[in-house]
């Protein structure tokens, strides 16, 4: 085989060809292409066994594309921002005020808030608070198992999200994750969510707080939660020993979030409060979600539960908070025809550990403006009381019509026969309206 070689004697000289030899693999194939046509087709063989890994490898990063895209709206969908079970109610002091005729888990509750109160910065400090600003980085990862198959995913996302507060219920808070936002927020009289993959919507129900707010960032609306609690006994928690008490969701809260075919069935808070130090050690709740079928063995129940582990209480301005933790989910979703077997389940989990680095409170320049939901949303929401407005109407006049109809030639006619058709609305199963 020929080769050229600068030549090192004369700088602008011709070249030197040098003879050197043939590697085995490559006078093999010489040996075996003796013409051009079959040189042209080794080449062209070659060719397209290139293009096809190339392809392939591309295919390959569009599904591993695909799947994180698709486990990221997961993971921000269940654990990214949602709500509290129910909404909360204003925490009035046990000082002065008489225990004797409550149930000793309703007492016994009271004193345990009240203690938690106290560990948090008392009365005073937390009365003082009108509004809070927060700014922390996360990391989540997610796995799932699908029957007796497991999957796991190893690395998970990585970002940030900052919260700004206000009472009573007004709150926002944009969160970024590998390049995905997300953005929900309420002004008191709607709370509502907006996503990459869905526009601005609301949720169903009265507005309710931001579930992380109560993650040791808000000792006062962590009060206010647990102030209707019972107490149901104690359990050791990540070495501490823990006061543990429960908070059921009322009927009517539950059926104000449920619509015509999805039910929210419960929704359950557990608080776990340390017996040496007061403070919250860890917060769980747990929630079941029935999506009606065509027939009741097509149902689909989702059931959600979360679990939060908090720590690294520090003092921000006579108000201890917590600027650290770790809160883990699980998604279970089994179909009713196959539930009762035992089949049919496909699990979730979905794992997030955060870290405060910035709190203040009192924010000066903090409006109303500042939780306005967004623009897209309220023109749903006119057009949502016109469609309301039009519906009574229309069933108005169908029923004065079937009042003043009368039968002719003999002919009966039933009365209430006009329907009036709307616009087919496709509702998205979101966190915050069965909290998935």
């Amino acid at each position: 085989m020929r080769k050229l070689c600068a030549n090192s004697e004369r700088e602008h000289a011709l070249e030197t060809v040098l003879e050197v030899p043939l590697p085995d693999e490559t006078a093999g194939f010489a040996l075996s292409c003796n013409s051009n046509n079959a040189k042209a087709a080794a080449r062209l063989k070659n060719v397209t066994a290139w293009m096809r890994s190339q392809i392939r490898d591309r295919s390959m990063q569009v599904s591993s594309s695909l799947s994180r895209g698709a486990e990221l709206q997961l993971i921000l969908g269940v654990i990214g921002a949602p709500l509290l079970s129910h909404p909360v109610r204003h925490h009035s002091s046990i000082v002065g005020t008489g225990i004797k005729d409550d149930p000793i888990e309703v007492s016994m509750a009271k004193y345990i808030v009240q203690q938690y109160v106290a560990a948090a910065g008392g009365d005073n400090a937390l009365g003082k608070v009108t509004s809070m600003y927060a700014m922390g980085k996360l990391h989540m990862k997610s796995s799932s198992s699908c029957g007796n198959s497991n999957s796991s995913r190893s690395g998970g996302e990585t970002g940030g999200f900052v919260l700004w507060q206000q009472r009573p219920n007004l709150w926002c808070i944009e969160l970024v994750v590998s390049g995905c936002k997300i953005t929900a927020g309420s002004d008191g009289k709607v709370a509502w969510r907006q996503t990459p993959w869905q526009h601005a919507h609301a949720s169903r129900g009265p507005p309710r707080p931001l579930r992380r707010c109560i993650q040791g960032l808000d000792p006062k609306s962590t009060a206010d939660l647990f102030s209707d609690a019972i107490w149901v006994g104690e359990k050791t928690v990540s070495g501490h020993d823990c006061f543990v008490l429960r908070v059921d969701t009322e009927a009517g809260s539950l059926q104000a979030r449920s619509s015509g075919q999805v039910e929210v069935v419960r929704h359950t808070t557990w608080g776990y409060f340390s017996q040496k130090t007061g403070l919250l050690v860890q917060i769980e709740d747990s929630h079941l979600l029935k999506i009606q079928g065509s027939d009741s063995k097509d149902s689909v129940f989702w059931e959600t539960n979360m679990e939060s582990s908090l720590g690294d209480y520090r003092t921000i301005e006579g108000v201890n908070i917590a600027h650290s933790g770790r809160t883990s989910a699980s998604l279970l979703r089994s179909s009713g025809a196959r539930a009762c077997e035992g089949r049919g389940h496909t699990k979730s989990l979905m794992e997030e550990t955060w870290e405060i680095e910035e709190v203040d409170f009192n924010i000066v320049g903090l409006s109303m403006d500042c939780f306005l939901p967004p623009a897209d949303l309220k023109e749903q929401e006119e057009e949502k009381v016109k469609e309301q407005k039009k519906v009574k109407e229309t069933k108005g006049s169908c029923d004065v019509s079937a009042n003043n109809a009368r039968p002719l030639g003999g002919v009966k006619v039933q009365g209430g026969t006009g329907a009036w058709f709307g616009p087919v609305r496709v509702m998205a199963i979101d966190s915050e309206d069965g909290d998935i």
